[in-house]
């Protein structure tokens, strides 16, 4: 997972409450285990006039003017602004993998589905949790200005406008911590990898009826 630290980004206003994970990511993509691939079907059903199929390219699809990814002064933003509830319905893991391929690295909101927002972590994204008011007064500003930036600080914990205006965010320490370090659940397993080794090694020599001669495990003997 790549190390997040600090991102300054043009915002994508996505004036939509309850975005579910359906929206996010259609049922139809989900047959994929791999993380990546979803970009181009991010919201597919909002940013193309035809249904998109798993394997079918996106390139030359009709797409939807109107929708705000399709505005060229959005384009290449890592910074998604949402309404509430985002990432509500069914618990799929592809939405924030969706997200992720697009180029999102940051989602600022009033509120988030809970299983949605822990996935978002354990995917290298940074959901954060800004008042309603707050998030009003960026989405005014955001559609009012082209390029409109925000700079996100993860080790401060500090959203900046353009103005110079601080967001101060919470976030849990262990979160906080997997995201700058780049750790997902993998990651995490592997910093003990030597107590690990060790463990195993042990377990060999404590119980070695469990395992199967290495030479009988080379030639295909597995009982």
């Amino acid at each position: 997972m790549e190390p997040f630290k600090r991102i300054e980004s043009v915002v994508v206003p996505l004036d939509r409450a309850n975005v579910d994970t359906d929206a996010i990511i259609p049922k139809q993509f989900l047959k994929s285990i791999q993380r990546s691939g979803f970009g181009p079907n991010l919201f597919d059903e909002w940013r193309y006039l035809d249904r998109g199929e798993p394997g079918k390219s996106c390139q030359g699809r009709p797409v939807n003017p109107d929708f705000v990814l399709n505005q060229p002064r959005y384009h290449g933003a890592q910074i998604l602004l949402a309404r509430d509830n985002f990432g509500c319905g069914s618990s799929r893991e592809h939405a924030p993998w969706a997200l992720l391929d697009y180029g999102f690295r940051v989602l600022i909101a009033p509120s988030f589905a809970d299983i949605f927002f822990n996935n978002c972590f354990k995917n290298g994204i940074l959901p954060i949790i800004l008042d309603t008011q707050t998030v009003d007064r960026l989405f005014r500003e955001a559609s009012a200005t082209p390029g409109y930036r925000l700079a996100v600080d993860l080790p401060e914990q500090a959203v900046t406008t353009p103005d110079g205006h601080t967001l101060p965010f919470q976030v849990d320490p262990f979160s906080k911590h997997c995201l700058i370090h780049g750790l997902d659940d993998i990651g995490l397993t592997l910093e003990h990898d030597k107590e690990i080794r060790q463990y195993e090694s042990k377990r060999r020599k404590d119980y070695p009826w469990v395992f199967v001669p290495e030479e009988a495990s080379r030639l295909g003997f597995t009982g």
